[in-house]
């Protein structure tokens, strides 16, 4: 066997506010031959996500930080091209951990087999098939608990996990699902493409005014991706027993200074408001059945998704940051290969 480079993303310094170019490295790492049990993986799309702007901080949270000088993960799907594991073969669809660099080598039982869809694109097994749809899942299902007739409202609508939460929200029988967007191109794609009954654009006016007018009986449901003035809004129209996932906060995660808090705090009390933020992690158990319901949607064409494709691991940097001030339209990742 032969020794192979793999060209690798590194975090070269922590931002201070948003990241740039600067905090970023690519390096290029010689892989040893495979030992007993190893696979090296060639990957063809690898995932930018808002949770990675977290782990550049040293700041505690539920996922140990990036260290500096050392290659950054995420998720990825390739194809198994050298094998030493009789679990793997050569040709397999793998889906893992091992992002931000064009070709992963590591033991066989940290790369999941999946299988490839006929008309698909593996790419959708970092999207709508992948974390992000299961996000969606089981923040309306699990944590917010969603109910056939709720009123549902979405933050971050036109975001990967975003468009996933409208139409799940929908299939789940809502009876009215609203969501928010930066910019009229991303409201019309909400409503003309993810069915969305209201599409908001916060940069025409406060969210805090634009939500009482679209939900004028207030809300049952809010999933929350945005956190700041969206937040602050929902708790304002939320029902008496309302329900709230905390999926995110990206209006906040560029910060150098805190933010002051919601200025209605005390209708949690008023209004026996329900909030709960969770990590998809915790919710592994539920990833058989979510992948079991999507997949019939999807063949059912009852799913709609966009991707927002950038070519090239050169470019993942630019798309990572770009992805933060919200460039994409539903997911957005990087073509390491076809």
């Amino acid at each position: 066997m032969t020794t192979q480079v793999s060209k690798q993303i590194q975090l070269a310094s922590r931002p201070k506010g948003w990241p740039s170019e600067e905090n970023f490295e690519t390096v290029s790492v010689d892989l040893p031959d495979l030992s007993e049990g190893e696979v090296r993986v060639q990957n063809l799309y690898i995932s930018v996500d808002p949770y990675m702007r977290g782990r550049m901080s040293a700041a505690k949270s539920y996922v140990a930080p990036f260290e500096v000088g050392e290659t950054m993960t995420g998720g990825a799907v390739g194809k198994v091209v050298e094998s030493r594991s009789d679990d793997l073969s050569e040709g397999a669809l793998v889906l893992h951990q091992f992002g931000w660099r064009d070709v992963a080598q590591a033991p066989a039982g940290q790369f999941n087999e999946v299988p490839e869809i006929p008309g698909v694109a593996p790419s959708l097994y970092l999207g709508m098939l992948g974390l992000t749809g299961l996000t969606a899942y089981v923040g309306l299902t699990r944590v917010a608990k969603m109910q056939e007739d709720d009123v549902v409202f979405v933050s971050g609508a036109a975001g990967a996990v975003g468009s996933a939460v409208g139409q799940i929200a929908q299939l789940l029988g809502a009876s009215k699902v609203i969501g928010s967007a930066g910019s009229k191109e991303k409201t019309d794609v909400l409503v003309q493409k993810y069915g969305y009954d209201v599409a908001l654009n916060y940069k025409d006016a406060p969210i805090r005014e634009q939500l009482p007018k679209a939900a004028p009986n207030g809300i049952d449901v809010y999933f929350d991706n945005v956190g700041g003035d969206h937040l602050e809004a929902a708790l304002d129209v939320l029902n008496r027993y309302g329900r709230a996932a905390l999926c995110g906060a990206i209006s906040q995660y560029n910060n150098t200074e805190p933010d002051p808090g919601p200025d209605n705090m005390a209708n949690f009390v008023k209004q026996s408001l329900g909030f709960k933020g969770f990590i998809v992690s915790d919710y592994m158990e539920y990833a058989g059945e979510f992948q079991e319901r999507m997949s019939a949607w999807i063949r059912e064409g009852k799913i709609r998704y966009d991707e927002t494709v950038v070519d090239g691991l050169d470019n993942a940097t630019d798309a990572f940051i770009s992805m933060m001030q919200g460039a994409n339209t539903g997911k957005m990742v990087v073509r390491i290969q076809d």
